[in-house]
């Protein structure tokens, strides 16, 4: 019997990664939105690229606008994209208020209809997000998950390939911290082919990269005008998805819930951790300068306001 997962939002970020899913023959897709008829729209679309794809894994959408989300029951991965976008005037406290009512929401039919899931948290601001899911659900910390270091990581990564010249398959990144301004990217443990990237390239080139990663997402916001990144977040999901259904045990950084690693306590903040089939199975703690662990201390700090003004 084939595994499945649930993607709740229709948008580009939900569609793509359930797309992705589908090719990859990870799972069956249920594609939720609170639209009559666009995720069962796309769901059909996806469903039938299979026969070109040659993916078995079957796709569905449903429009939960009456609450309704037996779809999804015994899911065993929920990725939660929906959310809404920041608009002119809108204050960043008002938009936390406003995704944390759309994570209530779905997060009481998560409960209801798949207990045992895992769930992974794309809407933003994303650790602040993670952080009301895992209150909300009553879940264990394990089963609660932030999608962002992958991301930044793969744009960092691709950064250095293009200022090296080099495969994108010989580079790995290391991003810590907050999916925001305040993210810290690690140079020392940042890597091409095995050479730290500190060995290849000077100071201020590391330090242009490090800034183009922090700025990554609203790089891509100016360009599109009109929306945000959706393929490179996608794959970042999809890469997590994939470790946990085939219980890889692949070490990658998300936002996980500290108690006391890194000095940080009851805070969804992004680490290096072990995803397999439990979820998150192991925190890794690394050591890091002064710093380092002064700009985590930092980003941990904004996430801390955040949560602080939910309440939660």
């Amino acid at each position: 019997m084939r595994k499945k997962v649930t993607v709740v939002g229709g948008g580009f970020v939900g569609a793509t990664t359930a797309q992705r899913i589908l090719d990859h023959e990870l799972a069956d897709v249920v594609l939720c939105d609170i639209m009559e008829g666009i995720p069962v729209g796309k769901g059909l679309d996806m469903l039938e690229s299979t026969p070109i794809t040659r993916s078995d894994a079957r796709a569905i959408g449903i429009s939960t606008a009456n609450g309704d989300y037996k779809e999804t029951a015994n899911s065993d991965i929920v990725v939660m994209t929906a959310g809404f976008p920041r608009k002119p005037g809108m204050s960043r406290d008002d938009l936390l208020k406003a995704n944390y009512d759309v994570i209530k929401a779905v997060v009481e039919q998560v409960v209801k209809y798949s207990p045992n899931a895992i769930l992974i948290v794309v809407t933003n601001p994303l650790d602040a997000m993670a952080q009301a899911a895992y209150k909300l659900s009553g879940f264990s910390k394990n089963r609660v998950i932030g999608m962002a270091g992958v991301l930044d990581s793969a744009r960092m990564s691709t950064f250095v390939a293009m200022e090296l010249g080099v495969s994108v398959e010989n580079v790995h990144s290391f991003v810590l911290g907050g999916h925001g301004d305040d993210m810290v990217p690690l140079a020392r443990y940042s890597t091409v082919a095995g050479i730290p990237l500190p060995d290849l390239l000077p100071a201020d080139r590391i330090a242009a990269i490090v800034d183009r990663t922090r700025k990554g997402g609203a790089e891509i916001v100016n360009l599109l005008k009109t929306g945000s990144a959706y393929y490179a977040p996608s794959a970042a999901v999809v890469e997590m998805v994939e470790a946990i259904l085939k219980d890889k045990k692949k070490i990658l950084p998300c936002a996980a819930y500290l108690e006391g690693e890194y000095g940080i306590k009851e805070l969804f903040v992004g680490v290096p951790v072990k995803l397999g089939a439990r979820g998150i199975e192991q925190i890794i703690e690394i050591k890091l300068t002064p710093d380092e662990r002064t700009a985590l201390d930092k980003s941990a700090a904004t996430v801390r306001e955040l949560v602080g003004v939910l309440g939660i």
